[in-house]
């Protein structure tokens, strides 16, 4: 039986959740609950979705040598491909995919989502010196980073003397 965390009556698988990855970082709000579609609980891919796994993987390192991140890719699979789920077709995610054929980032692609997070906010902090409530999001934003940077070297996704400085923040970014 899988651990469950109860929260307002509602409860929520929580050994489930955290074998999909969703609490490396921590919420920093209320968590009054999680709105969105969920996709159906299906263990193969559907018949109307005939592709071939080949022509998926070239497809994966093609648009990821445009420079489409892993989640636009797929989305673009999705939409003008006729794949609901490269897992499911595949048997792997398109990180690993893209693992697979030596297309990896210096930098996680969670992480470097988080940074240019907090570049927006600290362009707008120069601007609104007074802005306390988003100083403060600057504030948690980059203890996220610096959790999420530990869990990353841990595991070996990130070089082991890789650190998050504010200054050189921009020059990462871009």
């Amino acid at each position: 039986m899988p651990l469950v965390e109860r929260r307002s009556g509602y409860e929520w698988e929580v050994g489930r959740r955290l074998a999909q990855g969703v609490l490396v970082s921590r919420m920093h709000s209320g968590g009054k609950g999680r709105s969105g579609s969920t996709r159906p609980n299906v263990s193969e891919a559907p018949v109307w979705s005939e592709q071939d796994k080949n022509m998926v993987e070239g497809l994966i390192v093609e648009l990821h040598d445009a420079g489409h991140s892993n989640a636009m890719i797929g989305t673009i699979l999705r939409d003008q491909h006729a794949v609901p789920s490269v897992k499911l077709l595949l048997g792997k995610t398109v990180g690993a995919v893209l693992s697979e054929n030596g297309k990896t980032r210096d930098v996680p692609e969670e992480l470097m989502n988080m940074m240019r997070k907090a570049q927006g906010i600290i362009d707008h902090l120069e601007n609104n010196r007074k802005d306390l409530h988003n100083s403060r999001q600057l504030t948690l934003i980059e203890s996220k980073i610096r959790r999420s940077a530990r869990y990353y070297r841990e595991k070996g996704l990130l070089s082991e003397d890789w650190k998050y400085k504010r200054e050189e923040l921009r020059l990462m970014v871009e």
